[in-house]
């Protein structure tokens, strides 16, 4: 389905979650962000999305295109919207999405039981905007993000229409994959044919994630590095051998920030602003940060900010014991982030034990996570494996100094302080080997160390905040990979 040179290329994206409507992790900010972009670059993208209650609340403009009298145990519209800048389908299905608690959960923390129905509709509505379902639009190309987008594939090849788009799946954390029992196959839409290897099926069960991999043109991750990763047994998580076999249709495209949210010279959340050429008011923002998470007023301190959740993946369990092996390093923590009780529980311990030197807020609070971003001297991100990463990203634009682990986004987008790039002017940050302990002590000591040169840290600081971290070349990347998408779609010509 070839794009008109006379009018812009059209997307159709599919994402569970958007920014600012509905958001619980990183794929949110993504499908916020991305159609801004492209914007930019001529291509018009229309995000698909389920209509939860927030989203339903937040949406302007909203007329039906298609009524389903049933859809998937119900009745259901296909809403046209918008949302700010954004351009919009809904899938507006209440006896789907209209729940309370989370999105992917019900009040009692359990995923909701029937989550693969949920989201084999949001898959069939956006096979179904190829069918035509709104006559003013037929996207060249669908973008499907993670595995709850994954059986769009997989319906627009069984669908079986003589031409078809251009089809991209991007997978944001290849640990979730959207898998569920065999028997879950007969209300999913799908023809039984569809159960083979060469289809949905994945280990015995049907597989989300594993049919867009299979079905799509393109396969994108959100990184060069995570792109090799996931392509090894230690990093496929049951998927390696497919993405081996896809060869070049997978690649990897760093994310970026959107650099006006992102912005310490504006950000209405901050006490102070500054900028790489007036860094006065990030002064302002450390001693704030120490006076609110009851830090010492130390000015020589290295002052490491976390915010993050606290689980295996993201390596802070490993930081309880790195904290121990630091000697006589003068060393603050201000830490923001919930999850496994365990840890919790650890940390909150650990916070009591140092007092003055460990700050500890558990659970999630924007004002205080953007806080440490301008107030810390270093931003640590100890994870275990990491497909892009944000964090980072922001504590460059920030002026806080990132200490990563060698993994995924992180490896793509610091630049370690070695003697190399110490000599070349050019470092961001300090890479370090993840999973140890004492290759995290090593880091942070490593760190403490190069902040008592008070110039070279601050050409550190002033690097990370020349770095472009935007996404206009994220954008240009995801263009040409829809032009190959469309040319792989109609046979390579």
């Amino acid at each position: 389905m070839a794009s008109s040179p006379r009018r812009r290329m059209r997307v159709l994206a599919l994402a569970s979650e958007i920014y600012p409507l509905v958001k619980t992790g990183g794929l949110a900010d993504v499908a916020g962000a991305l159609p801004l972009a492209l914007a930019k670059e001529k291509v018009e993208m229309r995000t698909l999305i389920p209509g939860y209650p927030a989203v339903m609340a937040k949406i302007e403009a909203a007329r039906a295109v298609h009524r389903y009298e049933e859809f998937y145990g119900g009745p259901a519209r296909l809403l046209r919207a918008k949302a700010g800048a954004l351009q919009l389908y809904v899938i507006d299905a209440a006896h789907l999405f209209n729940r309370p608690g989370a999105i992917y959960q019900g009040p009692d923390g359990a995923d909701w039981p029937d989550n693969a129905v949920r989201y084999a509709a949001l898959a069939r509505a956006g096979a179904d905007i190829v069918r035509g379902y709104d006559v003013n639009y037929r996207p060249d190309v669908v973008h499907a993000h993670d595995w709850q987008a994954g059986l769009v594939a997989a319906f627009i090849r069984f669908d079986g229409a003589p031409e078809r788009p251009g089809v991209v799946a991007t997978i944001h954390n290849l640990a979730f994959q959207g898998r569920y029992p065999r028997e879950t196959l007969g209300a999913l839409g799908l023809p039984p044919e569809a159960f083979a290897v060469d289809g949905v099926e994945y280990y015995g069960g049907v597989g989300f994630l594993k049919a867009a991999l299979h079905f799509a043109d393109r396969v994108t991750t959100v990184s060069p590095t995570y792109a090799q990763e996931i392509r090894t047994a230690e990093g496929g998580m049951g998927l390696d051998g497919l993405l081996r076999a896809r060869g070049d249709a997978v690649s990897g495209v760093l994310n970026g920030v959107d650099v006006d949210v992102w912005d310490p010279a504006t950000d209405p959340l901050l006490p102070a602003h500054f900028s790489a050429d007036a860094m006065k008011g990030r002064a302002a923002c450390r001693k704030a940060l120490q006076e609110a998470m009851r830090l010492a007023p130390d000015p020589d301190a290295l002052l490491v900010g976390v915010v993050s959740r606290l689980t295996w993946q993201k390596g802070l369990d490993l930081l309880p014991d790195a904290v121990g092996k630091l000697g006589r390093d003068n060393i603050q923590f201000a830490m923001l982030g919930a999850g496994d009780s365990d840890l919790e529980h650890r940390f909150r311990a650990l916070a009591s034990e140092y007092a003055g030197r460990i700050g500890l807020r558990v659970g999630y609070d924007e004002a205080l996570a953007r806080l440490i971003q301008a107030g810390s001297d270093a931003l640590l991100v100890p994870s275990r494996f990491e497909p892009c990463g944000l964090t980072q990203l922001c504590a460059l634009r920030y002026g806080s100094v990132p200490i990563v682990a060698r993994v995924g986004g992180l490896a793509d987008t610091i630049v370690d302080a070695n003697e190399m790039a110490l000599a070349a002017g050019v470092a961001t940050g300090l890479q370090f080997a993840p999973g140890s302990s004492e290759r995290l002590a090593e880091a942070l000591s490593r760190a403490a160390s190069l902040k008592r040169d008070a110039g070279l840290w601050r050409t550190m600081q002033a690097n990370g905040m020349a770095t472009d971290v935007s996404w206009t070349r994220p954008a240009r990347r995801y263009l040409q990979i829809y032009r190959d998408a469309m040319r792989d779609a109609r046979g390579g010509d």
